[in-house]
């Protein structure tokens, strides 16, 4: 029997995907539910599993883009497995016949001539200093007898700015990703189609620091090994500050504002495909333990390819942290179709003026990238500044005063 395998429906809005990768060649026998294939959507990369076990043959190409519900490759089901490895057949060996060898006269060559320098020929000083400079003698005119380069002419020689030196001049095109070409699609749209603009802040990390070096151990033993990090303190932080500027959790749909009562947050990570946003949810619900976990869990699934198109559907709003590749200072892009996104940075040491006295403190900058058609400045900054004071002051405004019972210790 003939399976036809068939691109699944990756999600509603979904109507074709892209052969990333066959994880299998034609031919091959597969077992069922084994990954035969890495399929790129505009939203994420998923798995396709074999339906039957048996013989495939593969009828797309790796780079084909091939719509939902397309035949991709046929399953003879009653192919038969393979017992094992074939046998090597053996290689019978003859027996090596001598070759013979015709004595042949030896033809004595005629004595080589000298160097002559010819035109555009260096002399052995000049070509020790062309080699030492990098520049071939074919760029150079010779003033010399003959037009020969001569010892002067290599002293005098510069590098052509439009001529290659040596060094390696290769490039190479590569086909983006269906998946990087829709956030190229949709980074351009963002700038495009919305009024984004963006405000900063900094913020003293002193107070949060001081929670963490004395609660950081405990909280890992009380927790199966989760850490206690800074994103937990930053998402409770922007759910606290959505509720009192809530035109910030809301987003334009033509001459309407959509506004949410909840927050599910979008948590930029970083995964082998590129850039990914899965969505915390309800995290206005959540505790410090239950943001970690989350975060945890989603990260671990963008980092092996595991993330689904519903892990990365919907958000009201996100956040960013180019700190850790070492960013001291962005502005981060809206990730349409929500109206703001927190961008979190490096921390650094800096000098600050504190009750009248120069004291150094590990200090972030902060910025709200926000889209102005809905959002306006007393919102935004606003916004900026709740997010600064409830990390500047996360015992009373983030744990109610009670940094073991909010950690759950």
């Amino acid at each position: 029997m003939i399976l036809e395998m068939k691109v699944p429906s990756p999600g509603e809005s979904i109507k074709e995907v892209e052969i990333a990768t066959w994880l299998v060649k034609d031919g091959d026998y597969v077992e069922k539910d084994q990954a035969i294939a890495e399929v790129d959507s505009d939203k994420a990369t998923l798995e396709l599993p074999a339906e039957a076990s048996g013989i495939i043959t593969l009828k797309a190409e790796e780079g084909d883009a091939v719509a939902v519900g397309a035949v991709v490759c046929l399953i003879d089901t009653e192919g038969a497995k393979p017992s094992g490895s074939a046998p090597v057949a053996e290689v019978k060996k003859e027996e090596a016949k001598p070759v013979e060898v015709k004595k042949e006269e030896v033809k004595v060559a005629a004595p080589v001539a000298p160097t002559s320098y010819a035109s555009g020929t260096p002399s052995p000083a000049a070509r020790k200093i062309l080699d030492e400079k990098n520049i071939q003698p074919s760029d150079i005119i010779g003033t010399g007898k003959d037009g020969r380069i001569t010892k002067e002419d290599a002293v005098n020689a510069t590098p052509s700015m439009g001529t290659p030196t040596g060094g390696s001049r290769g490039s190479e095109r590569t086909k983006l990703s269906m998946l990087r070409r829709k956030v190229a699609e949709r980074l351009v749209a963002a700038k495009n189609e919305t009024a984004m603009l963006t405000t900063f802040n900094e913020v003293n990390m002193s107070p949060i620091n001081a929670i963490r070096n004395e609660f950081k151990d405990a909280f890992k033993a009380k927790h199966g090994g989760l850490g206690l990090g800074y994103m937990s303190f930053f998402t409770k932080a922007v759910t606290r500050a959505l509720k009192m500027y809530p035109d910030v959790n809301s987003m334009m749909d033509g001459d309407y504002k959509i506004g949410f009562d909840f927050c599910d947050i979008s948590i930029a990570v970083s995964g082998p495909k590129g850039l990914m946003v899965p969505v915390v949810r309800n995290a206005e619900n959540l505790t410090f333990r239950g943001v970690e976990a989350d975060i945890k869990r989603l990260a671990i699934k963008a980092r092996d390819g595991q993330i689904t198109v519903d892990d990365m559907t919907g958000g009201t709003f996100t956040i960013t942290n180019g700190g850790v590749f070492g960013s001291m200072l962005s502005t981060p892009i809206i990730n349409p179709p929500q109206s703001g996104i927190l961008g979190m940075h490096n921390i650094i040491e800096r000098p600050i003026a504190v009750n009248g006295k120069v004291e150094i403190h590990p200090m972030m900058y902060v910025a709200l990238s926000y889209d102005h058609r809905i959002i306006d400045g007393r919102e935004s900054v606003g916004f900026l500044v709740a997010i600064k004071e409830a990390l500047e002051n996360p015992l009373e405004l983030l744990m109610d005063g009670n940094a073991k019972k909010a950690l759950e210790l």
